[in-house]
């Protein structure tokens, strides 16, 4: 009898059960190769597919092919739950366990079972164990007959326990390592590694079977970084043929790049690059990526920005540079939304659905550029196709721009994150801002090494770097938009471009509105996050045509055109924020030294509501602090409130103000992340209520980490938000799109397209655009987007739900 693993849809042709496990072994194994954990990785791929060595999986799978329209194809049978259920029983039971070997059958055992949904919890919040209810207590009718079938056709007996030892070893080996850190700080990131592996293995050789192919083409990335890093040097040396190659700015820009060459020669570690604001740090950061790539073998080059608002604008520079559109990608959101995902009962078909899931989304390409938030989610958010790409994360060069932006809430994580892709992973990592934060200041230390800032004479440079001078308007006196406005009119007698950055998009669409009436003749641009990333650089385009030709512009924007967005104007005014924010808005005013210092002006505007920006509203609180006492001390810390005396003084006392929300703090379970992903046996622990609860002397398991809850707990951002592809330009084309049943290529190139056409929707605004009948959704409901009334050509979403789509800017 042939065990059926999937039937492809285009010739109804077979995969067996043993070609699957074998073929997502292969894959599984050069995945965890890269910090060896291959043998580990590798067992998850050989099981976890073993409950489909049943007759009840293969007449599921056949009747729902031949009648698409039968019950059966609506019922489940669990095929996941056998091979985590065999770890336990060959190596958690009896008498006299060998701890290692009971630690490997929860660790890949947790994978096996999880790999339809997430990583389940061994001890959850209501003292249960979900991996104990799978693994030791449901009933699996045709158990045995697997176990037959498998080590009849897959792999005999003798091999298997031997490639069991050699998975072991790996274990030892890895929990031996770095003796700072906590066993189970330890196993929780092996744990999400190796399900990372399986979750990639598994789709990706589904993925080649549904499309007819024994293997894909992969490009070396060593040769490509070779080929990349001549092409940056030439780009470089025609920089030095420029009038303007040997202008003060572009000395000591020329100089700092050098210098990142130079350091890239070091081992693999974490390091600063502390470039101030316009010095050049994409292309000097991009210099010290591909040759500390190219010596030190990394697989992937990655750029992680704090805003989707910068991403295509890097990675067009990069692009244009090393000229290559093929092998760089840009990860702006998950246009899929799959948090809630459970698939088990469409597993071995093939529906829009399992293309979805199937299409390409592992970060594979050599150079990948993406958010933080994404950063984050991969490696804490619930949902498979986060975690997929967390193993393409090993064995690269990561470079975090505008570092400063990490979420206060997700510093520990974000620095044990990082701790593990040093240590582990054979990662180089870069901290690339102007205005390094405090990260070892907080409980959970960042590894940072020695002497690890790029930058020679930092101070010196900082000094010579000067463009601007910081005008506190703060402390003197609140603003309103009509004062703001009255300001501008002062403003633009003297200079011709003005930026005005402010907290809140409210405020920012008022002041607009009032401009627009008030200035007929200067032209008024806006922006927000209410806007897809196409609709925003299509407004910094035409923005910097302005600025080029020297024509008067006022531009009002949140705080999404600091961080990296590369204009220069001639005066910048910044409602009071954190000292990072006032530093990156300051680098958006005379940003290339076209001019002699220009003036960046900060205001306390009395209309922006910022209970809901916590963040934003202590960060305030804290720089109105130093204005303070430089208006009252001239000389105190160096009379320049953007010194590095001020900033370290600044984060210091930001991450002290959060200090009970430094670990990502869970109000409703009274216990912060954590906790809930390194949990311990410990007093005032869930085992230690577990014990009292169930009258037992305890929870037979090494682990008793919440990793399930911990994930659905994550969020980036405080409340939960859901991807929306809006109408803007080609955007309406890729809706039309989605009804259409094409490959999964082809699906996976039209996501990719989507994600500049996205804007980030809160549950309310989601719920009134359902009410006004703005929303449509696609494939299932996995894709939602907007109707064409609900998106405006000015100001982005609408949710009055009555615009006519249009570019108009002004």
């Amino acid at each position: 009898m042939n065990y059926i693993a999937h039937i492809r849809e285009s010739d109804k042709q077979i995969q067996t059960v043993e070609e699957h496990l074998l073929e997502a072994k292969r894959l599984a194994e050069s995945y965890g190769e890269k910090i060896g954990v291959k043998y580990l990785a590798g067992l998850a791929g050989l099981l976890h597919d073993l409950g489909k060595y049943t007759t009840e999986f293969r007449e599921y799978i056949l009747e729902a092919v031949n009648n698409p329209d039968s019950s059966l194809k609506r019922g489940s049978v669990d095929h996941s739950t056998f091979g985590g259920k065999l770890l336990y029983e060959l190596f958690h039971t009896g008498e006299k366990l060998d701890p290692y070997k009971a630690i490997m059958a929860e660790v890949v055992g947790n994978t096996i079972i999880s790999h339809h949904s997430y990583l389940q919890d061994f001890l959850s919040p209501d003292l249960n164990s979900n991996y104990l209810n799978r693994v030791r207590d449901k009933e699996l009718v045709e158990f045995e007959e697997t176990k037959k079938q498998f080590f009849e056709h897959v792999m005999t007996e003798n091999d298997f326990y031997k490639y069991v030892d050699k998975a072991v070893s790996e274990l030892k080996d890895f929990l031996t390592k770095e003796q700072s850190k906590s066993y189970e700080e330890k196993l929780m990131f092996l744990t999400k590694f190796i399900f990372s592996a399986l979750i990639d293995a598994d789709r990706t050789n589904t993925r080649l079977f549904e499309e007819n192919k024994t293997d894909e083409f992969s490009c070396t990335a060593g040769e490509l970084f070779e080929i990349y890093y001549e092409r940056l040097l030439s780009k470089i040396n025609a920089f030095k043929m420029k009038t303007d190659a040997n202008s003060h700015i572009n000395i000591l820009r020329s100089k700092m790049s050098e210098q990142c060459d130079k350091f890239a020669e070091k081992p693999s570690g974490i390091y600063t690059l502390s470039i101030p604001t316009g010095g050049g740090k994409t292309l000097a950061s991009l210099r010290y990526a591909l040759k500390h790539a190219t010596l030190y073998n990394k697989k992937h080059i990655i750029y992680i920005v704090p805003y989707t608002t910068i991403i295509e604008q890097n990675a067009e520079e990069v692009r244009s540079i090393l000229k290559d559109n093929v092998h760089i990608l840009e990860h702006h959101s998950n246009v899929i939304e799959d948090t809630n995902e459970d698939d088990e009962n469409q597993d071995g078909l093939m529906n829009e659905k399992q293309k979805l899931k199937l299409a390409r989304d592992n970060w594979d390409s050599p150079i990948i550029f993406t958010t933080m938030v994404q950063f984050l989610n991969t490696f804490y958010a619930k949902g498979s196709r986060n975690i997929r790409r967390l193993h393409n994360v090993s064995e690269s060069v990561i470079i975090f721009d505008e570092i400063q932006k990490v979420p206060v809430s997700c510093i520990s994580l974000f620095n044990q994150a990082v701790n593990f892709l040093k240590t582990y992973c054979h990662a180089s990592i870069i901290l690339c801002t102007a205005t390094q934060p405090a990260l070892d200041f907080v409980e959970h230390k960042l590894d940072v090494d020695a002497d690890a800032e790029i930058v020679e004479n930092l101070d010196q440079v900082i000094k010579a770097f000067k463009r601007v001078e910081i005008v506190d308007k703060a402390t003197e006196a609140t603003f309103n938009n009509e004062k703001l406005a009255h300001f501008i009119d002062e403003k633009l007698k003297e200079v011709q471009s003005v930026l005005v950055i402010l907290n809140t998009k409210s405020v920012v669409k008022k002041l607009y509105e009032l401009l627009k009436v008030k200035q007929q003749e200067i032209p008024i641009f806006h922006l927000s996050t209410s806007m897809c990333a196409a609709h925003r650089n299509k407004i910094l385009k035409e923005v910097r045509l302005h600025l080029h030709a020297g024509k008067q512009i006022i531009c009002i924007s949140t705080q999404l055109i600091e961080a990296g967005v590369d204009v220069s104007f001639d005066c910048v005014i910044r409602s009071l924020a954190g000292l990072d924010s006032i530093a990156q808005a300051a680098g958006r005013c005379n940003r290339h030294g076209e001019k002699e210092i220009q003036s960046v002006y900060i205001i306390d505007h009395e209309e922006e509501n910022l209970d809901y920006l916590k963040e934003i509203k202590v960060g305030k609180q804290v720089s109105k602090k130093i204005l303070i006492d430089i208006r009252h001390d001239h000389s105190k810390y160096g009379g320049d409130i953007l010194s590095t005396q001020a900033l370290n003084k600044y984060f210091k006392e930001l991450y002290t103000e959060f200090e009970n929300d430094l670990n990502y703090f869970i109000p409703k379970l009274k216990k912060n992340m954590t906790e809930l992903l390194t949990e311990t046996k410990r007093r005032y622990s869930y085992h230690e209520a577990y014990c009292r609860n169930k009258e037992k002397k305890g929870l037979p398991l090494f682990l008793v980490n919440s990793y399930r809850t911990a994930a659905e707990q994550f969020h980036v951002i405080d409340d939960l938000t859901t991807s929306v592809i809006v109408p803007f330009e080609e955007g309406k084309e890729i809706i039309a799109d989605l009804n259409s049943n094409g490959s999964i290529e082809d699906l996976t190139q039209l996501l990719r397209k989507a994600q500049y056409y996205t804007i980030n929707l809160y549950h309310y605004e989601l719920e009134q655009l359902d009410k006004q009948d703005g929303l449509i959704s696609y494939l299932d409901g996995r894709i939602i987007a907007l109707k064409e009334g609900a998106y405006s050509g000015e100001f982005g979403l609408d949710l009055e739900n009555d615009s006519e789509l249009g570019f108009t800017i002004f």
